[in-house]
This record gives C-alpha cells, structure tokens and sequence, in this order.
C-alpha cells in the first residue's frame, strides 16, 4: 500500500468508519535508525495520541532487515507515541525485495525470529507487536517456520497474505493455508487477500476459521467496505463524489497540483473496479492538467 496509503488517505477512510484500526504506510528502516521526529513526520498521527482525526487507532508499520537499526528504530518509535508497530515482511515489491526486506525475509526464518525478537525486546512491554507476512518467497516450504519463528519471537498478531511473493497479486488467495495457520498458532491470525465485500468475507471466514480480517486493495476501490461490511450504510454514487472532492481539497493542503493529480488518478484505477462511472470516465480523468479541470469533469460526470 506505498504511495496510496498515506494520511490523507488514512484520514479519509476514517472518515466514512467501520474499521477497528488503520495501519500506516511501512516506514523504511535500512543502515541507520529512524528518529522520533522523522517518524513523526512520516506518520502524523503520532502527534495525535497515534489517531486520525476521526479517533481510528494508527498503527506504526516499519520494513528493514537489519536486527540492530530495526529495534533502535523501534524504541524511537516508543518515544515518538506510536502504541502499536507492526512489521511488514509481505511486501512483494522489486525494489524493497532488492533489499533484502519485505516477503524476500521469508527465506530465512531464523533473520525473521532475530529481527522480530530485537524489535520486541526494543519496544516497551505496554506497546503491542504485529507482523504481516505471505505464504512463501517462491513457495510455501517454510511457510510453518516462518510462522514459528514470528510466534516464538515475540509477536502478539500476524497477518497472513494467502500468496507468496511470487504470485503477486494474480491467482487467489489460498485462505486454506491461512487455516492451517490458525489451528497451529497461539497467536491472533488475521486473514489477508481478496476480501472485497461480505460474499467474500463470509467465504474467507469459513474456509480460515479467522474472526480479524484486513483489506488492502479493497478499501481502495470501495471506501466504504469497513462501514457496508459492519451492516453500515451503503456507499452511494452522491457520497462517492463529495469524497473525492473533498478529498481533492485535503490533498491541496499537502500537496502541490501535480502531485494531488496524480494522487487522484492513481485513485482512480482501483475506484474503476466497484464504479462503472468511474471506469467508463477513467481516459477523460487521466488527461486532465489542473485540479480545476478534474474538479470540473467530477460534476459534469456527476450530472
């Protein structure tokens, strides 16, 4: 979720609810620790008792590899007010996998307990530690002992991404693995991958045996799954558009024009899977110059 996870995004999801927690963009730890100030400059809601505007907690996720700098980034992140971290060891990416981070930390379970056992060791005993992880590098052959590794390391709660990273995002998920993971585990499991409306859930639900669940992609192209998904009010095309033009204005405040452009573009290709308007618009959306000329398409389109 790099580059579309932000706050601004964070504060809008939040604004519409229904989700227990959000999780920040992962914080890139590589040869040097990460200092309070820079992770709260890179995870706002930091200044604010680790919630959005809208009192969702915000959990601090960070991605690195190296054991030393992981965990002194870590007590920077106790003093920085964050109350959870999570560390992200599923990220497919070519260039955080180039590395050394992410889903490529899968191969090596004992790297995986270090870095995880530094961190917990690091972080005062009242802030939670949560990890994520997929099925596998290449495969899923040491799939239980990465799980084992986490577990005897010291994480509370694993999210679990039914593919490896060699899948990507192509074949589906393989929730029965994540299953396997729950009558194994002590741990609290939370499945991951292909959840997009309560169809799914219910599917997921069934086949894992897990009652936690997080959604990534599908927050993206439906803002109001969390809300819709606790028996909440449906999202409607009328609220779709107050939305992104309020959304257009929040990113102002941070961005310059073309940056919240592209922000909104970018939006825009995962909105096109649950809004046929969207999609039938995607080509006039993309070939706007100035936030004025989209803002101006979003009502003509609306109309």
């Amino acid at each position: 979720m790099e580059g579309v996870m932000d706050h601004t995004m964070r504060t809008l999801l939040s604004r519409v609810g229904g989700m227990d927690y959000l999780v920040s963009e992962f914080v890139r730890v590589t040869q040097r620790r990460v200092p309070a100030a820079s992770l709260k400059r890179l995870v706002p809601e930091l200044n604010q008792h680790a919630q959005t505007p809208y009192h969702h907690p915000v959990h601090l996720q960070l991605l690195g590899s190296n054991m030393e700098t992981m965990a002194n980034t870590a007590a920077e992140a106790g003093a920085a007010g964050a109350t959870h971290v999570d560390l992200n060891f599923g990220c497919p990416a070519k260039r955080v996998n180039g590395h050394g981070g992410g889903s490529f930390m899968l191969q090596d379970p004992e790297l995986l307990y270090a870095v995880v056992q530094a961190v917990r060791n690091a972080l005062p005993d009242h802030i939670p530690l949560s990890a994520k992880m997929r099925l596998g590098y290449l495969d899923e052959s040491l799939f239980f002992e990465n799980l084992d590794a986490i577990e005897q390391a010291g994480a509370s709660t694993l999210t679990i991404h039914g593919r490896t990273k060699k899948d990507g995002y192509g074949p589906a998920a393989r929730w029965e693995k994540i299953g396997e993971a729950v009558k194994r585990s002590t741990m609290t499991i939370i499945a991951n991958g292909d959840i997009q409306d309560r169809d799914s859930l219910n599917r997921c639900q069934a086949i894992t045996g897990c009652t936690h669940f997080m959604i990534g992609r599908g927050s993206l192209s439906n803002p109001f799954i969390f809300r819709e998904l606790k028996g909440g009010q449906q999202g409607s095309l009328e609220e779709l558009f107050l939305l992104i033009n309020g959304y257009i204005d929040e990113l102002l405040e941070h961005y310059d024009d073309f940056a919240t452009l592209g922000r909104i573009k970018q939006w825009s290709a995962h909105l096109r899977r649950d809004w046929p308007v969207i999609a039938d618009n995607l080509k006039a959306i993309r070939s706007t110059q100035h936030t004025d000329e989209l803002k101006a398409l979003m009502q003509a389109i609306q109309n």
